[in-house]
């Protein structure tokens, strides 16, 4: 695999919690090093796309589904602007965005400005998931990845890669190295959510899922290694 231009890293919530913290400083302050030392090494033009899930996960019981999305797009809204401050204090210039505008807090989304500013080297970050409810922060990931014309969304996970079924529960699964859009379909593999999924495959943004949480390899997935598991036209 060649190493990629411009890429989009898609973040979970967990990326930000430790043990009871919704947000917590060492997992805060990890991802950015993460961060920060891939672009330095690397070159490459890159955009972040936040979730939500140590602040909240889901739709719940007691609230509608809709209400429940939005107030899961505010959360990211709260992740985002932890990340943006921590960039920026460890010298990645960032800039943050989010899919609804939040008066006197995140400016609002424009692809012209996102695309200019990665450009320039300016770290960009999307909050608000795609500004409506009933889509997951997955497919927020692969409209602004097709958007931003990325080579590659990047899926941070706590796993290696793409599995035939959940190693936890079959030691004997087979890990898949790369597979094309079709292969996975045909597998049903659970990659992403389908729309994020038939999205980045009508437009060719290629899919990475890999290990966040080992020190080191974001770098190498955008220097090209073959790390965790690709997934190409």
């Amino acid at each position: 695999m060649r190493a990629k231009k411009r890429a989009l890293l898609k973040l979970s919530g967990e990326s930000f919690s430790g043990g009871s913290s919704l947000i917590d400083a060492d997992s805060l302050s990890r991802t950015v090093n993460e961060i920060k030392s891939a672009i330095t090494d690397c070159g490459v033009e890159l955009a972040i796309v936040v979730g939500a899930g140590n602040i909240w996960r889901g739709a719940e019981k007691f609230v509608e589904r809709d209400i429940s999305d939005k107030m899961g797009m505010l959360a990211t809204v709260m992740n985002s602007l932890a990340l943006n401050d921590a960039l920026n204090k460890a010298g990645v210039r960032s800039i943050l965005f989010s899919a609804s505008g939040v008066c006197g807090f995140v400016e609002k989304f424009n692809k012209e400005k996102a695309i200019q500013s990665m450009e320039y080297g300016v770290t960009v970050i999307f909050a608000g998931g795609t500004g409506n409810p009933f889509f997951t922060t997955d497919t927020a990931a692969a409209l602004r990845a097709a958007e931003v014309k990325a080579d590659i969304l990047l899926k941070a996970t706590q796993v290696d890669g793409v599995y035939s079924e959940d190693p936890k529960r079959n030691k004997n699964a087979i890990k898949f190295d790369s597979l094309t859009f079709q292969e996975a379909l045909k597998k049903h593999l659970k990659i992403m959510d389908y729309e994020a999924f038939s999205l980045c495959m009508k437009v060719n943004v290629s899919v990475a899922i890999f290990d966040f949480y080992k020190d080191g390899n974001l770098k190498k997935i955008l220097n090209g290694e073959r790390i965790g598991t690709i997934v190409e036209a």
